[in-house]
Protein backbone atom coordinates (compact mmCIF):
# COMPACT_ATOMS: atom_id res chain seq x y z
CA UNK A 1 0.00 0.00 0.00
CA UNK A 2 2.80 2.42 0.88
CA UNK A 3 5.47 0.98 -1.38
CA UNK A 4 7.97 3.44 -2.77
CA UNK A 5 8.86 3.16 -6.40
CA UNK A 6 12.51 2.17 -6.83
CA UNK A 7 14.79 5.00 -7.87
CA UNK A 8 16.73 4.67 -11.06
CA UNK A 9 20.52 4.42 -11.08
CA UNK A 10 20.87 8.04 -12.24
CA UNK A 11 18.57 9.28 -9.44
CA UNK A 12 20.86 7.68 -6.89
CA UNK A 13 24.06 9.13 -8.37
CA UNK A 14 22.74 12.56 -9.30
CA UNK A 15 21.69 13.87 -12.67
CA UNK A 16 24.62 15.87 -13.99
CA UNK A 17 26.49 14.71 -17.07
CA UNK A 18 30.02 15.94 -17.67
CA UNK A 19 32.30 16.17 -20.68
CA UNK A 20 35.83 16.91 -19.50
CA UNK A 21 38.45 19.23 -20.96
CA UNK A 22 40.26 17.80 -23.97
CA UNK A 23 37.25 15.79 -25.18
CA UNK A 24 35.65 16.65 -28.54
CA UNK A 25 32.22 15.38 -29.54
CA UNK A 26 30.91 15.66 -33.08
CA UNK A 27 27.17 15.02 -33.20
CA UNK A 28 23.99 15.81 -31.31
CA UNK A 29 23.39 15.38 -27.58
CA UNK A 30 19.93 14.94 -26.04
CA UNK A 31 19.84 14.77 -22.26
CA UNK A 32 17.00 14.87 -19.72
CA UNK A 33 19.47 15.96 -17.00
CA UNK A 34 21.84 18.84 -16.29
CA UNK A 35 25.05 18.93 -18.29
CA UNK A 36 28.51 20.43 -17.78
CA UNK A 37 30.71 20.83 -20.83
CA UNK A 38 34.40 21.59 -20.40
CA UNK A 39 35.30 19.96 -23.72
CA UNK A 40 34.15 20.80 -27.25
CA UNK A 41 30.84 20.03 -28.94
CA UNK A 42 30.38 20.39 -32.69
CA UNK A 43 26.67 19.69 -33.06
CA UNK A 44 23.36 20.39 -31.40
CA UNK A 45 22.44 20.04 -27.74
CA UNK A 46 19.00 19.64 -26.16
CA UNK A 47 18.17 19.26 -22.47
CA UNK A 48 15.25 19.62 -20.10
CA UNK A 49 17.77 20.81 -17.51
CA UNK A 50 20.68 23.23 -17.33
CA UNK A 51 23.83 23.39 -19.44
CA UNK A 52 27.06 24.84 -18.09
CA UNK A 53 29.77 25.60 -20.62
CA UNK A 54 32.98 25.90 -18.59
CA UNK A 55 35.87 28.28 -19.33
CA UNK A 56 37.65 25.70 -21.51
CA UNK A 57 34.41 24.50 -23.15
CA UNK A 58 32.95 25.40 -26.52
CA UNK A 59 29.82 24.67 -28.53
CA UNK A 60 29.41 25.18 -32.25
CA UNK A 61 25.76 24.40 -33.02
CA UNK A 62 22.27 24.95 -31.66
CA UNK A 63 21.29 24.63 -27.99
CA UNK A 64 17.83 24.24 -26.46
CA UNK A 65 17.60 24.05 -22.66
CA UNK A 66 15.85 25.26 -19.52
CA UNK A 67 18.76 27.27 -18.03
CA UNK A 68 22.32 27.99 -19.15
CA UNK A 69 25.60 29.33 -17.74
CA UNK A 70 28.23 30.13 -20.35
CA UNK A 71 31.83 30.86 -19.45
CA UNK A 72 33.50 29.48 -22.59
CA UNK A 73 32.74 29.90 -26.29
CA UNK A 74 29.41 29.49 -28.03
CA UNK A 75 28.64 29.89 -31.72
CA UNK A 76 25.12 29.21 -33.05
CA UNK A 77 21.55 29.63 -31.86
CA UNK A 78 20.68 29.17 -28.19
CA UNK A 79 17.13 28.96 -26.84
CA UNK A 80 16.86 29.14 -23.05
CA UNK A 81 13.47 28.73 -21.45
CA UNK A 82 14.33 30.57 -18.23
CA UNK A 83 17.69 32.26 -17.38
CA UNK A 84 20.84 32.62 -19.51
CA UNK A 85 23.92 33.68 -17.50
CA UNK A 86 26.87 34.86 -19.56
CA UNK A 87 30.09 35.08 -17.53
CA UNK A 88 32.84 37.68 -18.03
CA UNK A 89 35.15 35.39 -20.06
CA UNK A 90 32.42 34.11 -22.40
CA UNK A 91 32.39 34.59 -26.19
CA UNK A 92 28.90 34.41 -27.73
CA UNK A 93 28.33 34.64 -31.49
CA UNK A 94 24.97 33.98 -33.14
CA UNK A 95 21.36 34.17 -32.02
CA UNK A 96 19.89 34.15 -28.49
CA UNK A 97 16.29 33.55 -27.41
CA UNK A 98 15.74 33.54 -23.65
CA UNK A 99 13.38 34.38 -20.82
CA UNK A 100 15.91 36.37 -18.77
CA UNK A 101 19.46 37.42 -19.61
CA UNK A 102 22.43 38.21 -17.38
CA UNK A 103 25.68 39.40 -18.99
CA UNK A 104 28.75 40.10 -16.85
CA UNK A 105 31.05 42.99 -17.84
CA UNK A 106 33.88 41.79 -20.08
CA UNK A 107 31.85 39.17 -21.95
CA UNK A 108 31.97 39.21 -25.75
CA UNK A 109 28.32 39.19 -26.86
CA UNK A 110 27.98 39.43 -30.65
CA UNK A 111 24.47 38.07 -31.07
CA UNK A 112 20.93 39.05 -31.88
CA UNK A 113 18.84 38.66 -28.76
CA UNK A 114 15.11 38.11 -28.27
CA UNK A 115 13.81 38.07 -24.71
CA UNK A 116 10.41 36.54 -24.06
CA UNK A 117 8.53 36.29 -20.80
CA UNK A 118 7.22 32.82 -21.52
CA UNK A 119 9.48 30.79 -23.75
CA UNK A 120 7.65 27.49 -23.57
CA UNK A 121 7.15 24.36 -25.63
CA UNK A 122 10.73 24.59 -26.94
CA UNK A 123 11.95 21.54 -25.11
CA UNK A 124 9.06 19.23 -25.94
CA UNK A 125 9.79 18.93 -29.65
CA UNK A 126 12.61 21.36 -30.35
CA UNK A 127 10.41 24.07 -31.85
CA UNK A 128 9.36 27.32 -30.23
CA UNK A 129 5.69 28.31 -30.06
CA UNK A 130 6.27 30.81 -32.90
CA UNK A 131 7.59 28.09 -35.18
CA UNK A 132 4.57 25.91 -34.45
CA UNK A 133 2.12 28.58 -35.59
CA UNK A 134 4.02 29.42 -38.76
Amino acid sequence: MFEKSPKSYTDLLGKTNRIVEGTTIQGDIISPADFRLDGHLVGNFQSKGKIVIGPAGSVKGDVICKNADIEGKFEGKIQVQEILNIKSKAHIIGEVVCGKLSVEPGAEFSASCIMKQHVKNMISDGKSSEEKTA
